[in-house]
């Protein structure tokens, strides 16, 4: 279940009081201010907003990607805003995985090599290594591609990929920051059919930034940035009537 009051006392994710500030040109600029979120396990998440309005950067803290200015970011038990570099960098490394908009696959390596990348900073042997790729692979439905170089493959097979490579190392959640927004309809459908398959039968929690309404009514819950807060869907709404009177 997903609540934005702080009243969560056992999820997965916990976020109070989250707050995030940048200075420019002598101006601060205030992204977000005392966000409260928690997330349990096995649920998709989708966060909706205009642009500049701090999503990105919510998905970043979450990943440990960047710090906050006040507040704090607890996952399953770990406090990842009172991490030293170093650990935040081994613990990123365990427990999330991401899928960006582009997907950031090196053009050189095979479908294979591109999901192999984070394992090869584990202790994991190669035979083990090739086990868990071919594994990532086929719960996307590349196995027949495993050698194929991203300019052999279509835009959504390489999105595909890029999935794997977050799931390959079987993290404990999932940051995808518009993952179908290059995508034609039909990848895009594919793609959402693929993630809603990680979340029900691999039970997968995701949290996803989108502009996309049709894939965020995917989500068991859409929150929306306001003013540097979260919002659920039906109270933005209301409140958008009630200013309109």
């Amino acid at each position: 279940m997903v609540r934005v009051d702080g009243s969560g006392t056992s999820s997965l994710i916990q976020v109070r009081g989250l707050d995030k500030k940048y200075s420019r040109g002598g101006e601060e600029i205030h992204v977000l201010q005392g966000l409260n979120l928690d997330v349990d396990q096995g649920d998709f998440v989708a966060f909706m907003g205009p642009s500049g309005s701090g999503k990105t950067t919510l998905l970043n803290l979450l990943g440990g990607l960047d710090v906050p200015t006040a507040g704090s970011i607890t996952v399953a038990g770990d406090a990842i805003t009172s991490m030293s570099r170093g650990a935040l960098t081994t613990w990123r490394a365990r427990h999330v995985g991401f899928v960006f908009q582009m997907y950031n696959l090196i053009p050189v390596l095979t479908a294979f090599q591109n999901v192999e990348l984070p394992l090869l900073l584990t202790s994991l042997s190669k035979s083990e290594r090739r086990k868990h790729v071919e594994t990532a692979l086929g719960v996307v439905g590349l196995s027949d591609r495993m050698q194929h170089f991203p300019r052999q493959l279509s835009g959504g097979q390489e999105q595909r990929v890029t999935i794997a490579r977050a799931i390959v190392s079987d993290p404990t959640f999932l940051l995808c920051d518009e993952p179908t927004g290059d995508l034609d309809r039909k990848s895009a459908d594919e793609i959402m059919h693929l993630v809603l398959t990680l979340v029900k039968d691999y039970k997968k929690t995701v949290l996803m930034v989108t502009h996309d309404p049709v894939v965020a009514e995917k989500a068991d819950i859409t929150l929306h940035l306001d003013k540097g807060a979260l919002v659920e869907s039906g109270k933005l709404a209301g409140a958008m009537a009630g200013g309109a009177r």
